[in-house]
């Protein structure tokens, strides 16, 4: 029982600090653009507690899935200048709205808003890997220190202090960048990018080991890194890289997914978060971080993709309205936005389904 409360708790601290700093992105933003946000909200569902300041209502609410910035006239038509609908409720004495509507604050600062939350987001990610690789062990770098004796990339032409930039067109941002894409790879043979003394070298259909081991089996590289030294310049070089390596990572997952290099059947949703959560605790606050790393660089570039309902179909209708220089019609904004959050919600029920298949 403990040990599934401590589960729920790691697992609601983690979802609240991704949701509250992707929120806080927009609420900062918003507030300085001068727009009148209506509520602030951690969480969804019903209120736990509630205040309002400076026209505002700031709330906690019991579901811990979400959150939300309520900005007056985001989704509806306006008719009128008049600001504060959500907050008419409100008691004469408490103060009122300030700021202007949403659709009334100029294209480039609402396009600032709203890609906020996603930056704050990313700006989390890089910010808790710099603390893991500060405390930590810095990792590995990408230069070859050794090359085993008679093996296919011994025959292929990698080298003692080859640096790996790429793998089959692939730029490595770190060395589980280049793992990640090796084991991607089929056949066993794969295409790589050196810098050697400055130059630029393709060594082509490198080959690769499998090794059984009982009902295992493992690719063996044939070559080792050099591990990298721990230094102020070291530590955010690596920081940064990591952050562009987990973000390229929604990408790639994506296409695997359009071209059948993966399973829709492997998608999973916030029961298999939790688990892979409770996995990361089980092995310490480290694997905790890098979890908390994972999950937000991951919510941030999500956000960003064209889709209806996420920050990037909205970035979307912001480009069209600033190109065009009038905005895209409100009801068929808010019927798109309808209809691919739909979808999302059918994709997160798919998604636990699988996460719940995979338990039993």
């Amino acid at each position: 029982m403990a040990t599934i409360l401590t589960l729920i708790i790691i697992s609601v601290l983690i979802f609240g600090l991704v949701v509250m700093i992707h929120e806080l992105g927009h609420f900062v933003c918003a507030k300085k653009a001068g727009i009148q946000v209506n509520e602030f909200s951690i969480g969804m569902g019903p209120a736990l507690f509630t205040t309002v300041r400076g026209g505002t209502r700031y709330s906690v609410r019991a579901l811990p899935i979400g959150g939300y910035v309520s900005m007056e006239g985001e989704d509806v038509e306006l008719e009128e200048p008049e600001t504060g609908d959500a907050l008419k409720e409100l008691d004469p004495g408490e103060e009122q709205p300030k700021g202007l509507p949403f659709p009334q604050v100029k294209v480039w600062k609402r396009i600032i808003v709203v890609a906020a939350g996603a930056v704050m987001n990313l700006i989390l990610g890089f910010l808790v890997l710099l603390l893991m690789l500060a405390f930590g062990d810095p990792g590995a770098s990408k230069t070859v220190g050794f090359v085993e004796e008679g093996s296919p990339v011994q025959a292929a032409g990698l080298q003692v202090g080859d640096e790996i930039l790429a793998v089959n067109g692939h730029h490595c941002f770190v060395m589980n960048d280049v793992l990640y894409e090796l084991q991607r790879t089929p056949d066993q043979s794969a295409d790589l990018t050196i810098k050697r003394n400055g130059e630029v070298v393709q060594l082509d259909n490198v080959g690769f080991e499998l090794v059984e081991n009982g009902d295992s089996v493992t690719m063996n590289i044939g070559f080792k890194v050099y591990a990298l030294e721990k230094n102020v310049k070291t530590v955010v070089v690596q920081a940064f890289n990591y952050t562009l390596f987990y973000a390229q990572l929604v990408f790639r997952s994506l296409i695997d997914l359009v071209v059948g290099r993966v399973s829709v059947n492997e998608l999973s949703g916030p029961v298999g978060i939790v688990s892979a959560i409770g996995q990361a605790a089980s092995m310490g606050v480290a694997e905790v971080l890098s979890m908390l790393a994972l999950l937000t660089v991951n919510l941030g570039v999500f956000n960003l993709l064209p889709v209806p309902a996420l920050d990037g179909g909205k970035l979307v209708f912001l480009a069209l309205e600033g190109i065009f220089r009038r905005p895209v019609p409100k009801k068929f904004e808010i019927l798109v936005n309808a209809a691919g959050m739909c979808f999302l919600f059918g994709l997160m029920i798919f998604a636990t389904f699988n996460d719940i298949v995979r338990l039993f």
